[in-house]
């Protein structure tokens, strides 16, 4: 298959900038840009939507053009969007037992190789910051793993291990929920942050080259993780608290540790993550739903389906819900320049793993749009750079040389904690 050079694909894709901007100079940079340095995504859930929403035929089907009403990326838009790096997701639920989370970990794993194998000539599996420039000088997407919760090692240091020889590259401390040794950001904590298994968690990911990824995680989590890790941590896709005041986002207390510890912040497309307002009316909504129809006893219309329906629908018409923008998520990342430094931010877009997303920002092809965005503000082609993929490149390099160090002690064997 013959494919289009990324200069021809982000030029059509830039075609239809505002005609206040400077165009064809934004399309120029941008170009250069990306084909110096690849975009690195911090955060993509392709293989769990392929998964949900293909089942078996996720193994076989045409991944090369998909309905963008259905997945925010397939393999022309990413290519369209500049992507020279990605992320991608093996995220199960965080409410499933923690063995059953394993295996599906295991699958999604699977999809990752497979979609390296069935494409070679777009995506390549890499480990490492050269790797990966390697595979972007090729033509390649670099492909790497991040698993998105503790709760997939089942308490064991040996699946993290088995997880990093498939190739993993990340561990995310916790999703939704909290676990056994490590509290969530979106759940009740039990723990303060880490246990003393959450410190060996830590270490052992120091020791084998993964990167810490502190998104979903407390507060409390993220200070304990900053305080033990020997490397630079990630955020994978979170945004500035300061901005939009969800606990899935990250504090400026925090954002100074980040820069501190030499780490980086991936900001997050997700519309209740960039929009305090967005956020607030989501908060609404869903009190509305709980009024109208809360099992098994509540609600204005229990057993009555049509009427909440009806209800809901008059809410939404009275409460429509708030646009959000590029110019937003734009904010996010200038709000942590100024806390963290340039050196501390990077993008994590969470395609394919969330509904809402900014006008502008509805698939792996409108990357470029942002980067416009933040030329219009008066970014320039270095800070670009950094932001689209060398400051993820360092914080890999770095994790890299950390690892080096660490190579003559000897595997965690820190005894697992009961299982939540």
């Amino acid at each position: 298959m013959i494919r289009p050079t990324l200069p021809t694909l982000l030029l059509a894709l830039l075609g239809p900038l505002p005609a206040h901007a400077a165009t064809d100079a934004y399309q120029a940079r941008i170009v250069r840009i990306l084909k110096a340095t690849p975009l690195v995504d911090g955060h993509n859930d392709w293989p769990e939507a392929l998964a949900e929403k293909e089942k078996d035929a996720r193994w076989t089907i045409d991944l090369t053009h998909l309905d963008p009403a259905r997945f925010h990326t397939d393999i022309a838009r990413l290519h369209a969007g500049g992507v020279g790096g990605q992320f991608w997701s093996v995220w199960v639920s965080a409410d499933l037992p923690q063995v059953q989370q394993v295996k599906e970990t295991l699958d999604q794993i699977g999809l990752v190789h497979a979609l390296a194998a069935r494409y070679p000539g777009h995506f390549l599996l890499v480990r490492t910051a050269a790797e990966l420039r390697a595979a972007h000088k090729a033509g390649r997407i670099g492909s790497m793993i991040g698993v998105e919760g503790g709760g997939q090692i089942d308490g064991s240091l040996a699946v993290l291990r088995a997880y990093r020889n498939l190739g993993a590259a990340y561990l995310t401390l916790t999703h939704s929920r909290t676990i056994a040794w490590a509290d969530s950001a979106t759940d009740n904590p039990q723990h303060d942050g880490l246990t003393p298994f959450g410190e060996a968690v830590v270490h052992e990911l120091n020791r084998l080259g993964m990167l810490v990824d502190l998104s979903h995680v407390s507060e409390a989590t993220m200070l304990d993780a900053l305080r033990v890790t020997r490397a630079p941590v990630i955020f994978s896709h979170s945004n500035a608290r300061a901005l939009c005041d969800t606990p899935r986002n990250v504090s400026d207390e925090v954002l100074k540790e980040v820069a501190r510890n030499g780490g980086i912040v991936m900001v997050n497309f997700a519309a209740q993550y960039v929009s305090e307002e967005r956020r607030v009316w989501g908060a609404d909504r869903s009190a509305e739903i709980a009024r109208n129809n809360a099992p098994p006893f509540g609600g204005l219309h229990i057993g009555d389906p049509q009427g909440a329906a009806i209800a809901l629908a008059a809410w939404e018409k009275a409460h429509p819900e708030p646009i959000v923008t590029i110019a937003q998520v734009a904010d996010h990342i200038d709000h942590i320049v100024k806390v963290a430094g340039i050196d501390h931010v990077g993008i994590g877009s969470d395609f394919d793993g969330v509904g809402a997303l900014p006008q502008g920002l509805g698939g792996v092809e409108t990357y470029p749009a942002l980067l416009a965005e933040l030329m219009r503000r008066g970014w320039s082609d270095t800070d670009i750079a950094r932001l689209a993929g060398e400051n993820m490149l360092r914080v890999m390099a770095t994790a890299e040389r950390t690892a080096a160090t660490m190579r003559d002690e000897p595997p965690g064997s820190a005894v697992p904690p009961p299982q939540s």
